[in-house]
């Protein structure tokens, strides 16, 4: 069974909007001033050499105005590459692929994709999925990029009411920009005293 890892880039307060999508953001691209070259290795390395990708409609949208424009580069090459399993009710809408409908029902969809053999699923954006997935154990591995920003406001990580899940450290990488690299493997309900 493959691996789903969530890779997002996030704000200290949550915040993984980075596009005015809706026309109400006011922060677009906000993550740009902190790249390095350093931080795009390791964001290389964390994704892997090859991958598929899990997306909700919105991120698919999104990306597919972006990827398949930009000049060839190692992460571009990469996410055109994969296969895209897109959670939408429009399958027959999507034009950027390789791509699959995820089907009607996101979880025993995304069970499904799982047993799959092929290489690990990525999530990245999608902020509507990454509740759902944790609440189902479908997640085995969350790695953030925390920015040295505050937002306040923005599209977060998870939604209000999400399940309690617990996680257990597997590693943190700084860089100089004041990004910290931070990955999770999710180990299932929060235990109390």
């Amino acid at each position: 069974m493959r691996k789903l890892r969530i890779i997002e880039h996030i704000s200290l307060d949550g915040v993984i909007q980075h596009s005015a999508d809706d026309g109400a953001f006011p922060y677009s691209d906000w993550t740009v001033p902190y790249r390095t070259p350093a931080g795009r290795d390791a964001m290389l390395a964390a994704y892997g050499e090859r991958f598929d990708l899990l997306l909700g409609r919105r991120t698919y949208d999104i990306w597919s105005g972006f990827w398949p424009k930009a000049p060839s580069n190692p992460m571009g090459d990469r996410i055109n590459a994969a296969t895209k399993y897109i959670a939408t009710h429009r399958p027959q809408s999507l034009e950027w692929g390789p791509f699959e409908g995820v089907g009607p029902d996101l979880v025993e969809g995304v069970r499904r994709i799982k047993a799959l053999s092929g290489p690990d699923l990525i999530l990245s954006g999608s902020s509507t999925l990454t509740s759902t997935l944790l609440e189902h154990g479908l997640a085995d591995q969350v790695l953030l990029a925390v920015y040295p920003v505050v937002l306040g406001t923005g599209k977060r990580l998870l939604a209000e009411g999400t399940s309690a899940s617990a996680f257990e450290l597997v590693g943190t990488q700084a860089f100089a920009s004041g990004i910290i690299f931070t990955t999770y493997k999710v180990v299932g309900p929060v235990k109390t005293a």
